[in-house]
């Protein structure tokens, strides 16, 4: 059984599955699915066993609702995507929006590259078909629409838009630590300034546009 540090008393109102899905948010992140047990996670939530049980019918239900619930910010990002404002200026937004989630939520981000480095097919699936793929396929639409409306090249397909975004801030995370020791490298500690290069190559390419100088003081 893995030992559970205690965790912090919840704020008044707080209710059982929230705290359920807190204390097991962290475990997981910690320790990884199997280490974790049903029990430890109750003993950190500060609930019974059976409680846990009353809301999360197996250890394995509660995991995906705990993935389910790291993307919360995910949701609300897509939410602000999804306006009426033009496209280029609302990608941008979210470009530096998703950036600041992934490392506002270390804990959280530790635990999605958990499950997406597994190499269980099984376990793929079902993290496409519950956890990830509603909101992935909401992002595609909102890029697909941006193409039909002409904001967006037409002959880039929008599901590979959202992964080099998703995989770019996904690396710029993971390894932050090593690239601020590369003299090459000079914007580890500003991830603003990253996210904002990161949305304009991703807009516009690296190629020289005509109407513009090239310029590197950004």
């Amino acid at each position: 059984m893995t030992s559970a540090e205690p965790l912090s008393p919840p704020p008044a109102g707080v209710d059982g599955s929230e705290r359920i899905l807190t204390a097991a948010e962290r475990l997981f992140a910690e320790h990884g699915y199997d280490a974790v047990s049903i029990s430890a996670i109750a003993e950190a939530a500060d609930v019974s066993k059976a409680n846990v049980f009353h809301h999360f019918s197996s250890k394995n239900a509660l995991y995906l609702a705990v993935l389910r619930h790291s993307c919360r910010d995910a949701a609300r990002h897509l939410d602000d995507l999804d306006s009426d404002a033009p496209l280029p200026a609302r990608f941008s937004q979210f470009v530096a929006a998703h950036l600041a989630s992934v490392l506002d939520n270390e804990q959280v981000t530790r635990l999605g590259l958990r499950e997406l480095l597994s190499h269980d097919p099984r376990q793929g699936q079902e993290l496409a078909e519950q956890v990830y793929g509603e909101k992935f396929a909401r992002f595609v639409e909102i890029l697909r629409a941006g193409q039909e409306s002409g904001e967006l090249r037409r002959d880039v397909d929008p599901a590979v838009i959202a992964t080099a975004l998703a995989g770019a801030n996904l690396f710029f995370f993971q390894a932050r630590e090593v690239l601020r020791h590369f003299p090459a490298f000079t914007v580890s500690d500003q991830p603003q300034r990253y996210s904002a290069m990161l949305a304009d190559i991703l807009l516009h390419g690296i190629r020289p546009r005509p109407d513009t100088h090239d310029d590197n003081s950004q």
